[in-house]
């Protein structure tokens, strides 16, 4: 069984903050676990409540070796840990999906966020940090605070999850397919995110920096983007954004 060297904090700003201003300094694989952040955050900057101790709050610093720049497959990394993350909740009885590119959701609550962030010197690739946050003992009124659908694992299997059992399988099995992710890219995981993704096959909107997109969910190219099925017969290649489902089509 592997061992993994985590940094340990009660209360910090942010592990992906952290993270970041100390890359330098970090080795590969290092991982940053808090109890507690101050200004946790998601995709665009988004607010993540974070004051649960129970909850998981972590980043993950990677520095994998390439000829040159950052290797194409990282831009991947977050959807390899959304699938590693389905599969540790079916474990814990829970049938979990993903909304693209990498939230994890449960009947349509969110039960996890991640987020992925590189770094460069230049054109040299300093690393990169995967950061991932996990409602896993929350009660009915914490998540009430949340500015969106949210659940929590103990609400879903009845019983107080133990944070550091949960935070070791969920270490073993990333790393245990890391390097496969970082040689095969997204075609290693394609079979399987497709599997969770249950909006594919419907009308959605992709919200993104340049306005909304509405068309049906076809399929993900090589590189795990989203390919919709617009209304003039055309197809839009998106590699970013967040989906909504409105109907089924």
């Amino acid at each position: 069984m592997e061992q993994f060297n985590i940094l340990r904090f009660t209360e910090i700003r942010s592990t992906n903050s952290y993270a970041l201003k100390q890359l330098d300094s970090l080795d590969d694989r290092q991982i940053i676990v808090a109890e507690r952040q101050t200004l946790g955050y998601g995709r665009l900057g988004r607010p993540w409540i974070s004051e649960n101790p129970d909850n998981i709050y972590m980043s993950i610093v990677l520095k994998p070796e390439a000829a040159s720049g950052i290797p194409t497959t990282m831009t991947g990394i977050t959807q390899f840990m959304s699938v590693t993350l389905c599969d540790l909740l079916h474990e814990y009885g829970v049938a979990a999906s993903i909304k693209w590119p990498n939230d994890v959701r449960v009947e349509g609550a969110k039960i996890a966020g991640l987020l992925g962030e590189a770094r460069f010197q230049g054109e040299r690739f300093l690393g990169y940090v995967l950061g991932c946050g996990i409602n896993l003992n929350m009660t009915r009124e914490d998540l009430a605070a949340v500015d969106q659908r949210a659940i929590s694992l103990n609400l879903l299997v009845g019983r107080v999850v133990d944070r550091e059992g949960f935070l070791n399988a969920l270490l073993q099995a990333f790393f245990r397919g890391y390097d496969g992710f970082i040689r095969g890219g997204f075609p290693y995981i394609q079979k399987a995110y497709v599997e969770k993704c249950d909006f594919l096959g419907r009308l959605v909107v992709v919200k993104s920096i340049d306005g909304e997109h509405h068309g049906i969910a076809e399929a993900f190219t090589k590189r795990g983007e989203l390919v919709l099925a617009v209304e003039d017969g055309g197809q839009l290649i998106l590699s970013s954004g967040d989906v909504e489902t409105m109907r089924y089509a």
